[in-house]
This record gives C-alpha cells, structure tokens and sequence, in this order.
C-alpha cells in the first residue's frame, strides 16, 4: 500500500520540482522548440542557419550581443534528451539552491566570458598561423559553457570531504582534453569551470553545504 501511494505521488513531486526551477526549465522548453525547428528544416540549411547563430569569430565582430543570446538557445544535433537530464542533474539544482537570479548570473558569466575569452584565443592563433583562416567562420552554438560554469559552482553545495572528490573528478574532466590536444571549445570549456568556481560569492547566505552520505541515508516518509 505504502509502495502505491509513493507511485501516485510521483506526478505531484515531478510537477513540483519543475517549478521550483523555473528558469532552468524555460530554458529546456525552449531548446525542446528549436530542436524540433531544426529537425524540419530543408537538408543543408540547418548548418548555415545555425552558423548565423554561432558565437564564431565572424559572427561575434559583427553582432556579438544577438549571436551571445541565439547561441544558447539553439543545439547542434537533435539529442535533446540528455540535455533534460544534464539540466535536470546540474541546472534545476543550482538553480534551488541559489534562486533563479543568481543561478542565471552564473551562466551568463560563464557563457559570455568563456565564448569571448575561447574566441579570442582563437582569433590570436589564426593570426600567428597556428590554425586555419577558415576557424574565424565554425560553428559554435550550444549551452555547454553555461552548464560547465553551473557544474563548477555546485562545488560548494557539497560538503567537505566529498567537496573535493567532486572538484577533482571534474577537474580531470575538462583538463584531459585541455592537456591531450586543446582546441578552443575546450578552453571554453575549462575556463568555464573556473568562472563557476569564482562565483564562490554567490553562495553565501543560501544555506548548509550538503553531506552526500546524510541525505542518501536520510528515512523517507
């Protein structure tokens, strides 16, 4: 009976948990939208009409305020399921925790600093000649960035010691594709994750770091 009344509870606590990550789950809405949208575009319009969108070099000299905003609402590839899992797992967590402002701050902060700082060390290689003049015109649109700063942040949502258990399996994470052969998007990448381990401010006053061992042995109702 207990088993039954858990069940029936499910749809409830679903509904509930979306909520109370409202921005997170926007978001998700949205690229759920525009996936859809890519799916149906004529074959061989998609990548160009995503590389208006892109946070490249070209895109970037010409508008860089509506490329900055289109490139996170937009991803390359029609996975969005992972995505809802990834948002699920990091993004509504961070953003219950640190309420929708200072979430969104830690994501911005991420996606715009990592893309310039990426692209800008991109545009330095081309010109010393250490990559193709052609890279100024890639494609690069997606989330990741904001989601690797929001990862980086959620470190201090963990306790001591797991704290650092944590920080070194994703430190290992972003820099072995950094160390064995970086390209600019793993700059972005790395860098991203230190841009959300400096948002450490903006979780002060939003409560106890969290004991991964106390809450999976916490009883349940």
């Amino acid at each position: 009976m207990n088993r039954v009344i858990r069940f029936l509870r499910v749809p409830g606590a679903a509904a509930a948990y979306v909520r109370s990550a409202p921005g997170t789950y926007a978001w998700l809405l949205i690229l759920f939208a525009t996936t859809v949208a890519l799916h149906y575009m004529p074959p061989g319009f998609e990548q160009e009409f995503l590389r208006r969108r892109s946070t490249n070099i070209h895109e970037l000299s010409r508008d860089p305020v509506r490329v900055l905003i289109t490139s996170a609402m937009w991803i390359d590839g029609d996975h969005w399921l992972p995505y809802a899992a990834l948002y699920t797992v990091f993004h509504a967590q961070a953003e219950r925790w640190l309420g929708t402002l200072r979430w969104l701050v830690v994501c911005v902060a991420a996606h715009v600093l990592a893309t310039v700082i990426s692209e800008l060390t991109l545009l330095h290689a081309i010109d010393v000649g250490a990559a193709p003049q052609r890279a100024a015109d890639t494609l690069d649109v997606g989330v990741s960035y904001a989601l690797t700063g929001v990862v980086g942040v959620l470190t201090y949502r963990i306790a001591p010691p797991w704290r650092y258990g944590y920080l070194a399996a994703v430190l290992i994470f972003f820099l072995l594709p950094f160390v064995t052969g970086a390209t600019f998007t793993d700059v972005g990448h790395l860098l991203s994750l230190l841009i959300g381990l400096a948002c450490r401010p903006l979780v002060r006053g939003r409560g106890k770091a969290r004991n991964p061992k106390e809450t999976l042995t916490a009883p349940r109702s």
